[in-house]
């Protein structure tokens, strides 16, 4: 129990980022996109199927963007209490 609560807490943003970015800190908001980078790319990742069927996936950066923006913008809308 103890390591699976280690492994947890280094997966959190601290949340001094988290106020830093609330208030537009540029680096914070960099920090935190960087954080869910991983997130975002699987998000972002396509399947398409080449004349002969096979599989292939790719990075959409369009939607990559679009996800990245979204969560900037409720970065910048997020209240702290």
């Amino acid at each position: 129990m103890m390591n699976k609560r280690k492994s947890l807490d280094t997966s959190l943003l601290p949340f001094s980022v988290i106020r830093m970015a609330a208030d537009g800190n540029v680096d914070a908001i960099n920090a935190v996109l960087k954080h869910y980078e991983g997130y975002i790319a699987a998000l972002s990742t396509k399947r398409f199927y080449d004349e002969n069927g096979n599989p292939h996936l790719y990075l959409d950066e369009e939607l990559k963007r679009r996800l990245e923006t979204k969560l900037i913008t409720k970065i910048l809308t997020f209240k702290l209490a």
